[in-house]
């Protein structure tokens, strides 16, 4: 018995732990896994409450390993699935804005992603985290290391009282968005680079408005919504448009256009009704008008300046590692800003599980290793895709003109063409 008391009067270790700058998805995708770790995390968040609609985008499309991963976080069969609807098919049409007449290019029905709405699955992640990791209404202001680079205080505006707190870990992860101060403050020189468009985003909600002549009219045009994800390519330009969950239609239109000043840590701008009427008269022109009349009946549109970088060469410093859109901005084309913001929280959570806190160098060398050479093809690949399905420059390439352009240049187009499609490497002897 003395032997036993012994035993238990042992001091426990304590659990390492993690502090992550930043409350969206890549953010508590991030606490999720280290949970899974074994680690205390706690999640610095600006927000002064969780949001009730999205800050930054709509529609999204989740990929079968991004889901998987979810899946194992949430632990409860169908969760995700029931908040979601399919995308299985991937299909590319032309559009004839002069004629109003569309056709099909290329047509993929093994696509196997779904669609979920940003808030959804913001809500899925927050609402199975124990109530006291994400801390709302705490700014980040700025963090210290150590001598020994063994720990990493941050220092935190608290809104509600307007005073300071610091908090300590052992790990600081910037989930701060494709804006990052955190990784400014190792790259002061980077600049992102603008794509030379941005995207008109909204989200129709047709609930109690089925049999309208909009929602009948949008079903006859486009009669596989509720399973397709649909891309209209026409002079220049090109439309997303499928359908979420609850009765809404989610679409986005990239327009080429000078970079446009952007107040704020954001890259969302507010539009005027000058600039919605006047985007309503260009899809008239541009689009099926089974199409305009959804936009101009969708409330409250936003514009999305879109920003990517080149490959950052790495992306942890010490015991301060990127994820998400702060390690590797990335414009939407490939649907990769979520997935690969999930990814790198799963396989980081991995690194760490497998090394331990003891030694953390080792494993953000596997975690920087495993996602660098992948995330670094996804932005370029992606980039390429958006330039050429706006008629912009590309090298290798002529002007893309869907109404002229031939069968070999339609297939580069496909979302199946993403390298590491649906391939996600993992830590040896490691699984989702």
């Amino acid at each position: 018995m003395d032997g036993q008391d012994e035993e238990t009067k042992k001091p426990t270790k304590p659990k390492a732990k993690a502090v992550i700058v930043g409350g969206s998805i890549a953010g508590l995708s991030c606490a999720h896994a280290l949970i899974s770790a074994g680690w205390d995390v706690a999640v610095v968040e600006r927000s002064s409450a969780p949001p009730a609609g999205s800050p930054t985008g709509a529609g999204l499309g989740l990929e079968p390993s991004a889901r998987e991963q979810i899946e194992a976080w949430l632990g409860r069969g169908r969760q995700l699935h029931d908040a979601t609807l399919p995308l299985s098919v991937d299909q590319n049409n032309a559009t004839n804005g002069v004629k109003k007449v569309s056709r099909m290019l290329t047509r993929d029905e093994e696509f196997d992603f779904r669609a979920a709405h940003w808030t959804d699955l913001h809500c899925l992640l927050r609402e199975e985290l124990p109530p006291s990791v994400v801390l709302y209404g705490h700014v980040f202001l700025s963090f210290s290391l150590s001598d020994d680079k063994t720990e990493v205080k941050i220092k935190t505006k608290v809104l509600k009282t307007n005073g300071t707190i610091e908090i300590k870990g052992n790990l600081l992860i910037a989930a701060d968005g494709c804006l990052s101060s955190i990784r400014q403050s190792f790259l002061p020189d980077l600049k992102l680079r603008y794509s030379g468009y941005c995207a008109w985003r909204g989200v129709l909600d047709f609930s109690g408005r089925e049999n309208s002549e909009a929602i009948l009219g949008i079903k006859r045009a486009y009669p596989d919504l509720g399973k397709c994800l649909y891309f209209d390519l026409g002079s220049g330009t090109h439309s997303v448009f499928y359908e979420l969950l609850n009765k809404r239609l989610n679409w986005i239109w990239y327009v080429n256009q000078p970079e446009p000043e952007l107040k704020g840590n954001s890259v969302t701008m507010k539009v005027s009704g000058e600039m919605i009427h006047k985007m309503h008269r260009e899809a008239e022109k541009v689009w099926l008008p089974e199409l305009a009349r959804i936009m101009k009946e969708t409330k409250e549109p936003f514009i999305n300046v879109i920003y990517d970088c080149d490959p950052l060469e790495q992306i942890f410093w010490d015991n301060v590692v990127l994820v998400g859109d702060a390690a590797h901005p990335t414009t939407p084309h490939g649907l990769r800003s979520t997935n690969m913001s999930i990814l790198d929280a799963a396989v980081l959570g991995l690194c760490l599980k497998k090394w331990g806190v003891e030694n953390l160098h080792s494993a953000l060398c596997e975690y920087q290793s495993l996602r660098l050479p992948v995330t670094s093809k996804q932005v370029l690949h992606s980039r390429q895709l958006g330039r050429i399905k706006q008629g912009l420059s590309v090298a290798g390439w002529e002007q893309f003109d869907p109404m002229t352009s031939g069968r070999e240049e339609w297939q580069e187009v496909q979302q199946k063409k993403m390298p590491f499609f649906n391939e996600v490497p993992l830590p040896e002897s490691s699984s989702i």
